[in-house]
């Protein structure tokens, strides 16, 4: 049976606005398929009886497993490959160059899921750049509205299925190691990074100014209105020179027009304009 528009309603309005992600009306069988394990877990019959239980009660635990279950995580490590090797090859050396005299540098994956991003970044800065741990600085944080995704991510600890997807083979073995039938990153690397709960929606934590944000396939989920609040305060947050990247289908054409779009082969990037 599908959903009960009612119920639809009641639940694309609370992921709303506790996510700001929007379900249109193509997605109630999205809705339906995620929720229907969660419902049975808490011993309902239904998505149906699961929102009318929900609805009737202040917002609390179960509301929030909901809004996490409509969150979308896919990610695997080195996605879509060349903005990581435009990171290791240009962007990095120049940076070591620029912050030469506060030897610190700043990186914030503001929707790291799983963890499967900053576990990349963290990698290729320790076997790219050996320098960095003697006298530098290196502030590598990732957060996620998910606190499922958060335990994940602090654990470090990801499927044969998950390390085949993308991670090559001598990182594998260089900076993993086996753990029953799963792989677990070595603690040298999960160290370097800092994962904290964030709601891109709702307020932001403090943080120290960023040299790069990663935003990737996550604006795509948002409306116009959501998507300008968001990259205006990653303007906030990143310094006058620091670079933003975001996913391959993703843009601030026609939303922001303070970002300049920057190309290097295949990979794009953005900076603050000068003028803006």
């Amino acid at each position: 049976m599908p959903l009960n528009r009612i119920e639809f309603d009641y639940l694309r309005n609370l992921v709303r606005e506790r996510s700001a992600i929007v379900l249109d009306d193509s997605k109630e069988y999205l809705v339906e398929m995620r929720l229907m394990s969660l419902a049975r877990l808490e011993g309902y019959d239904s998505v149906d009886e699961l929102s009318r239980n929900l609805r009737g009660k202040p917002y609390g635990a179960l509301h929030a497993q909901v809004v996490d279950a409509m969150t979308t995580n896919e990610t695997s490590f080195f996605r879509d490959l060349h903005p990581f090797e435009t990171f290791k090859r240009e962007l990095v050396p120049e940076i070591l160059k620029r912050n030469e005299a506060s030897r610190t540098i700043n990186i914030w994956c503001a929707a790291c899921s799983s963890g499967q991003e900053p576990y990349t970044l963290a990698m290729l800065l320790h076997d790219g750049f050996p320098q960095l741990r003697s006298g530098w600085r290196v502030n590598l944080l990732g957060g996620d509205l998910s606190q499922e995704m958060l335990r994940r991510a602090r654990q470090g600890l990801f499927s044969q299925l998950e390390v085949n997807r993308g991670l090559p083979a001598p990182l594998l073995v260089k900076y993993f190691q086996k753990d029953g039938a799963s792989w677990q990153v070595k603690e040298e690397v999960r160290a370097m990074i800092q994962f904290h709960e964030l709601n891109l929606a709702g307020a932001w934590p403090h943080l120290p100014s960023m040299d790069f944000v990663f935003l990737r396939n996550v604006l795509i989920y948002f409306d116009i209105e959501m998507k300008r609040q968001i990259l205006r305060k990653v303007r906030g947050v990143l310094k006058p020179d620091g670079l933003l990247f975001l996913g391959g289908a993703e843009t601030t054409l026609n939303i922001d027009e303070s970002w300049e779009r920057v190309q290097s082969g295949k990979t794009v990037y953005y900076r603050i304009r000068r003028d803006a």
